[in-house]
């Protein structure tokens, strides 16, 4: 399953692609991190990397490593309003559990180890 973007997000990856010609699109993916084990990772793409997946929406390239994409594989990527402030949200079937601040989560597999 391809990483989705919702309008929100599509329209705020696009306004970050379109003030840096050098990125060539979104890089995602996860880090050990946190209180439940796994953070999101989100930036601009400068590069292709050796074992990249990599899916398009709408021209918009995403960028996933191999060691993340069994953990984020059908995320979908949301941009929202919070208040004062603006964030990605992510809903990722992947995730089993998230700690109760909302900036980590666990897999399954997570759980087997």
């Amino acid at each position: 399953m391809p990483i989705q973007l919702t309008p929100a997000a599509f329209d705020r990856v696009r306004q970050f692609l379109d003030g840096s010609p050098d990125a060539i699109g979104l890089r995602f993916g996860v880090k050990r991190t946190g209180c439940s084990g796994w953070g999101y990772e989100v930036e601009l793409a400068r590069e292709a990397r050796a074992g990249d997946s990599v899916s398009e929406q709408d021209g918009v390239r995403i960028y996933v490593d191999a060691s993340s994409l069994p953990m984020v594989d059908g995320t979908t990527i949301d941009f929202v309003r919070k208040g004062l402030n603006h964030e990605f949200v992510f809903d990722n079937p992947r995730a089993a559990a998230e700690c109760g601040c909302g900036e980590s989560f666990t897999t399954d597999a997570d759980r087997v180890a």
